[in-house]
């Protein structure tokens, strides 16, 4: 199924491939910078300092608070003054991100067909750092106060329209909002729309910018976020037995993906192909992750089929793995009992204990993160593995690895029991 085997050409017509990446993560701007910080094993978690947010909302906000935040993110100098004041942060990180992916697939300004080019980018929670503010103003100063932009800049599917707005993009625009496992389903959807043949390049993935007080403030009286007093690198720690919650975290993760033929006739580099796509949902809680794994079973075992791949061809599986106590256990089953007797002896990479959980971002990130391993054979570690769960039972690996890899499963999983799986392969040549 890998790209370097020799298929006709009415095959190759619905094959997709993945020519440009583009990401905002909270080791900075750029799909460089987030993979040189991970192939490191560097964590990009911290405190929150006064510079991050502004002082109003410092006054609200937990004094020992952490995350995985973008450090020195200046809208206004990206952006222009004029402009910046009108995008929420989630929809900045998502133009800069699509920005750099377009770049490197070599369609900028000028080089896109509108109307077969699509835009799938999605957002969990949009833009609550500007509803927050919004609702302090009409408490301090009144309705009249309130800026009419407040529902344009926070609403979720902004970030898609931006994207279309400032390249002239007049194909299908769509903003999934599937909690954590958006960029996930962004990518695996907009996939099944270029292999129906509806658009020839897709703009895909997921961004987020909800680390704000009131959302720090929402997920951890929800007790969802770890609880650490010390070294806030090792707050994260997926698998681990100790782990207590995940660490919150923001970004964007966004994919140029084009059908193989597209990019064969102008000349493109494919950087990886997306062989499959699996979605499911657990139907079984707003919020609690279902115990047995079997949904999230299920999306892996779809998105091996819609490969045409057996278990024993997957070479690395990059985990959701929050750092919850449930999730990460629930997970643990999944993997075990999607790939079988593969399932305890294939590496797993666990990102999130680098990056925090970047929610709706999260999934985009880490297929870049898969991208960049599959082409380097290169399995970057995963940190604050003194103590592996025994229960969880899964091959995770806490040093740098070189190894042949050709196949990889990404994992997403959201509230609601949303599950999305993506099916990866490396290119060798064409």
């Amino acid at each position: 199924m890998l790209l370097h085997r020799k298929e006709s050409a009415a095959f190759k017509e619905h094959r997709v491939v993945i020519t440009g990446m583009g990401a905002v993560s909270p080791f900075g701007a750029g799909a460089e910078t987030l993979w040189s910080a991970q192939a490191q094993g560097r964590s990009g978690i911290r405190r929150i300092r006064e510079s991050d947010w502004p002082e109003e909302w410092l006054e609200q906000a937990d004094p020992q608070a952490i995350a995985g935040f973008v450090p020195d993110w200046d809208g206004e100098v990206r952006f222009g003054r004029k402009e910046a004041r009108k995008m929420d942060r989630f929809v900045q990180f998502a133009l800069a991100a699509a920005e750099e992916a377009l770049a490197q697939s070599g369609l900028g300004e000028g080089r896109l067909v509108a109307d077969r080019t699509a835009v799938y980018v999605g957002s969990g929670i949009g833009g609550l750092g500007t509803l927050m503010e919004q609702a302090r103003v009409l408490g301090s100063r009144g309705h009249g106060r309130v800026s009419p932009t407040l529902v344009p800049m926070m609403i979720a599917n902004m970030a898609a329209a931006e994207i279309s707005i400032r390249y002239g993009l007049t194909g299908p625009a769509l903003a999934p909002v599937t909690a954590c496992s958006i960029g996930n389903t962004a990518i695996g959807e907009a996939t099944r729309l270029l292999r129906a043949g509806i658009a020839d390049v897709a703009i895909a993935g997921g961004t987020e910018a909800a680390v704000v007080p009131i959302g720090v403030a929402s997920f951890d009286n929800a007790t969802a976020l770890a609880s650490f007093d010390g070294d806030p690198t090792a707050a994260s720690r997926p698998f681990g037995r100790s782990r207590t919650g995940f660490v919150m975290a923001e970004g964007a993760g966004i994919v140029v993906l084009e059908t193989l033929a597209h990019a064969l006739a102008r000349g493109a580099e494919p950087l990886a192909e997306v062989l499959g796509y699996g979605a499911s949902s657990d139907a079984y809680h707003r919020v609690a992750t279902e115990p047995t794994g079997r949904g999230a079973a299920a999306a892996m075992r779809l998105a091996l089929a819609d490969a045409g791949l057996e278990a024993e061809r997957v070479d690395i599986v990059c985990a959701h793995a929050t750092g919850t106590p449930a999730g990460d256990l629930s997970e643990s089953r999944a993997i075990l009992g999607a790939l079988g007797d593969r399932g305890g002896i294939v590496p797993v990479f666990a990102g999130k204990s680098m990056t925090g959980h970047m929610l709706g971002a999260a999934g985009g990130a880490q297929a870049i993160t898969l991208v960049r391993m599959l082409r380097e054979g290169l399995i970057a570690p995963t940190l604050n593995q003194d103590e592996p769960d025994p229960d969880c039972g899964l091959r995770v690996l806490a040093a740098t690895r070189r190894e042949k890899l050709e196949v990889g499963l990404s994992n997403s999983f959201g509230f609601g029991g949303h599950n999305a799986v993506l099916a990866l392969g490396r290119i060798e040549a064409v």
